[in-house]
């Protein structure tokens, strides 16, 4: 790593007060090349989205890129954030379905740019980091080559907000999923096919896969390993 890309991290680690650190975050990520930079914190702890943090050099613009927060839901940048930590490069095609916020980025000389978040289940917010710029396209190689020092940024960024909202509440209620529900989707996260989960608890293999079947429609999710992480993370299993 070069001498002032360490030097600068080093600085905003050891930084608590997230204005002094978005600075100096701005001032990185400036000379990895970006002219922007918004990093935002909301949390779905209440009926509506609860904007913690909003901080960015956009053009005339208060919200994260392009929209005000009452057609928040339709930007995609936003609605790729809330589904996965995945960065995600902007694109006409990306904004195929609004064009209008296309536009206005690119009137707004953010030509070319890219997200990221994180999801905090501990405390139930939702941050994102986005950089831009107004010359020369962002190719994949680049975007994964900074993206270990956007990871670290938007990370320390996110700590400090997380530290003065509380933790999410403890959920109270039961698992949806009935007592024998769990016991397939342990043997099934042991890597157990429903044939061996059949044998080892007296069942027929069709009563497993109708009991799979019953947890893939109670969790939402779309397969058995989906259902099995989904369990793990809610704390079923």
């Amino acid at each position: 790593m070069e001498i002032w890309k360490e030097s600068q991290l080093k600085t905003l680690s050891h930084t608590q007060e997230i204005n002094t650190a978005y600075r100096l975050s701005l001032n990185f990520i400036r000379n990895l090349g970006y002219e922007f930079c918004g990093f935002s914190v909301t949390s779905n702890s209440s009926a509506a989205d609860l904007n913690i943090v909003n901080l960015n050099n956009f053009p005339r613009m208060r919200s994260h890129p392009p929209e005000p927060n009452s057609v928040i839901h339709k930007n995609p940048i936003v609605a790729h954030c809330n589904q996965s930590e995945l960065p995600i490069l902007w694109s006409e095609e990306l904004f195929s379905r609004v064009p209008r916020l296309w536009q206005t980025l690119q009137h707004q000389g953010l030509h070319h740019g890219w997200s990221q978040a994180i999801h905090d289940e501990e405390t139930g917010l939702l941050s994102i980091l986005s950089l831009a710029r107004s010359h020369c396209p962002i190719s994949a190689f680049e975007l994964y080559e900074n993206m270990g020092f956007t990871v670290f940024i938007s990370r320390h960024l996110h700590a400090l907000a997380a530290r003065t909202h509380p933790k999410k509440s403890p959920c109270l209620e039961t698992s949806p999923l009935s007592v024998r529900e769990i016991e397939v989707l342990r043997l099934s996260a042991d890597g157990k096919t429903a044939f061996e989960i059949s044998k080892i608890l007296s069942l027929s293999e069709r009563t497993v896969n109708f009991h799979v079947h019953k947890v893939i429609q109670k969790l939402g999710v779309n397969n058995k390993m989906a259902a099995v992480i989904a369990a793990t993370r809610s704390g079923a299993i």
